[in-house]
């Protein structure tokens, strides 16, 4: 298999420097930060719709098939396809967010579990049912 190529799109802007379950997140504020990118692509996003953000889990440790959920040693080892952890093949995190705030380069969000400076893949909308792709 040919390997892939990955570029960023941007940043995530919101001061949190440590990783936390992600629930601790939920209230969290963040900008995320387009860079290089044409004119028009936030054209159609809307304050208050929930977005499908992905991104580079660029700090993660390693990659293990198992881990402990959350963390949690008292937790029983899962796959890691089961589990959200970012120690992954490929460190790609994905989370649904609610949309604040539309910039023209950027876009507040809120319950984005990503640290400062995380590096951003892609921004989706997101509706259930709605077979979005």
């Amino acid at each position: 298999m040919k390997g892939l190529h990955l570029y960023p799109i941007g940043f995530v802007s919101n001061g949190r420097e440590e990783m936390a379950a992600p629930e601790s997140f939920a209230e969290t504020e963040s900008t995320l930060h387009f860079v290089g990118l044409p004119p028009g692509v936030l054209d159609g996003l809307e304050p208050g719709q929930d977005i499908l953000v992905l991104f580079w889990f660029h700090r993660r440790q390693g990659y293990s098939p198992k881990v402990h959920p959350k963390g949690d040693p008292r937790r029983p080892l899962r796959g890691v396809f089961a589990t959200c952890a970012p120690q992954r093949p490929n460190p790609i995190g994905a989370t649904r967010c609610r949309l604040i705030e539309v910039g023209p380069d950027s876009l507040r969000v809120r319950g984005l579990d990503a640290l400062d400076g995380t590096p951003l893949l892609d921004i989706k909308p997101f509706a259930m049912g709605e077979g979005n792709a």
